[in-house]
């Protein structure tokens, strides 16, 4: 890992589509933190990205990757130019905050994983759900061992997006640039928070299809997980179920139930129930980062200021982000495990 940081920490944003003003955002809310540059490979979507922030163009990724006033990038491009972008940066040693998913094959992701530890960069993934209170609160449980022998454990995310959020893209719902549809582009929070939560599964059976858009790739996915600890799972993911509903973690075992609704939790039963139990159920400050269930723009910044914040803690202390990038391509790993099985119609071991 690169030196700690006792300055500003400058950074830039690779890509001016929607997703990139949460980023812009969350950086000016920030102590510590400072947009300085953008990059767009149309100079005109990054001349009005760089009017409303003020920061500088920069005319080519390798000047911008050169820069000494740049010590971070948050790569908000099309998913399956996020190695492309990253790799440079993190053989420069800089720092990557890299938008889901880190990349859409194994062997992209491999290629970043690689270059953070060849050049000493800094590599934090957006899974910005874990950072949640509701989902904390869940993990905590969970490795407390609260739920005794667990059982299952499920999400499901049965979200609506309407045709024109495919057809006026030319790369969401294609293989090459999105690298899935439902499970790959919206999907993978609910797979991230499960395996975060639970542990990544070992095995997996599926079905999938495009039932309600016209597209290259699945609308709807149901995948049936096998945990090596023996319990069992389900995920169904989906933007084909208007109006859309909230991302939801179930996990269940011997000794508990609780349920996830975004970051609420809306069911928590335990056998050997805690003085604090009461409080966690009626909580009401929950839900700080928001969903888009209908809506991919329906999301607060709160989840990546937090990302902002402890990435920028990570360069002054000198120690790993919240989110390490290999931890972050255990998602990919399981959705192309997902989308091999209901390809070939196999059961399909997770590696």
């Amino acid at each position: 890992m690169s030196a700690s940081f006792n300055r500003t920490i400058g950074f830039a944003i690779v890509g001016s589509g929607m997703i990139s003003q949460f980023h812009a955002d969350a950086i000016s809310q920030v102590p510590g933190a400072e947009l300085r540059a953008v990059y767009n490979r149309v100079p005109e979507r990054a001349q009005v990205f760089a009017t409303k922030n003020n920061c500088k163009i920069f005319s080519s990724l390798e000047e911008l990757v050169r820069d000494p006033a740049i010590d971070a990038a948050c790569i908000t491009t099309p998913s399956g130019t996020h190695a492309d972008i990253a790799v440079p940066f993190l053989e420069a040693g800089k720092a990557v905050l890299c938008e889901k998913p880190l990349d859409v094959t194994r062997d992209a992701v491999e290629r970043i994983v690689a270059a953070e530890k060849r050049g000493g960069g800094v590599l934090a993934g957006v899974f910005q759900n874990r950072l949640g209170r509701g989902a904390q609160i869940l993990k905590a449980a969970i490795d407390a061992g609260r739920f005794g022998r667990v059982t299952l454990c499920s999400a499901y995310i049965k979200w609506w997006r309407d045709q024109n959020y495919y057809s006026s893209s030319q790369w969401k719902g294609t293989w090459k640039l999105d690298g899935g549809g439902a499970l790959m582009n919206q999907g993978i929070h609910a797979v991230d928070l499960l395996q975060w939560l639970a542990g990544l599964p070992e095995q997996v059976s599926a079905f999938s299809g495009t039932l309600a858009h016209t597209m290259e790739t699945e609308d709807t996915v149901v995948a049936s997980l096998k945990f090596p600890n023996g319990a069992l799972g389900v995920i169904e993911a989906a933007t084909s179920a208007w109006p859309g509903s909230d991302l939801r973690i179930e996990i269940a075992g011997d000794k508990g139930f609780a349920t996830l609704t975004q970051d609420r939790i809306t069911r928590w039963e335990f056998a050997e129930p805690k003085p604090e139990d009461e409080q966690i159920r009626s909580a009401s400050d929950a839900g700080a980062i928001g969903g888009g269930a209908a809506d991919p723009r329906a999301i607060s910044t709160e989840g990546h200021r937090r990302l902002i914040e402890d990435l920028v803690g990570a360069l002054r202390e000198g120690r790993s982000p919240m989110i390490p990038g290999a931890e972050a391509g255990r998602s990919v790993a399981l959705i192309l495990a997902i989308y091999e099985s209901a390809r070939t119609g196999q059961v399909v071991r997770v590696s």
